[in-house]
């Protein structure tokens, strides 16, 4: 796994990746940090979140996607990290950030795969142990984390 600095969605939107993923909740939202991003950027990714069902506890740990046709068959893959985005304290949960790399292993194995800190912004999870896990998960896949820098700041 290495670790970049840039903005996710330009490299994306640039064929750096053929699949992202980023962590979501479980109330079809995507109203505030890279989900807000994406949605804009890749509607059919926010499709793919509203097809699910809204508060639904089920899909902790679990994973929706989007191909997008339009820039080289990128897949974007909404990972159900958090129940809600709600209130105070830490949103992700640790075994639902588990059980989405294992679904991307399973589903995108041998492809590059873009991550923000997934779960360590908004959701307020320990990045050290995020990227743990995701280590253990996406045991020899192709793996860039991108740590947000606009082309403002470069």
């Amino acid at each position: 796994m290495q670790t970049i600095s840039g903005d996710l969605i330009a490299l994306a939107r640039t064929g750096h990746f053929d699949v992202i993923a980023h962590g979501c909740n479980c109330f079809n939202t995507m109203g505030a940090g890279i989900a807000k991003t994406i949605k804009a950027h890749f509607p059919a990714a926010y499709a793919a979140d509203m097809a699910t069902r809204k508060g639904d506890r089920t899909k902790l740990g679990t994973c929706s996607s989007a191909v997008i046709p339009t820039h080289g068959n990128l897949v974007v893959v909404n990972a159900y990290t958090q129940f809600d985005w709600r209130g105070a304290g830490m949103k992700v949960d640790y075994d639902a950030v588990a059980s989405c790399m294992r679904w991307i292993k399973n589903h995108q194995a041998g492809k590059r795969i873009g991550l923000p800190k997934i779960g360590a912004g908004l959701a307020g999870g320990d990045w050290g142990r995020i990227a743990g896990i995701i280590g253990k998960e996406l045991d020899g896949e192709s793996i860039t984390v991108v740590e947000y820098r606009s082309a403002a700041d470069a």
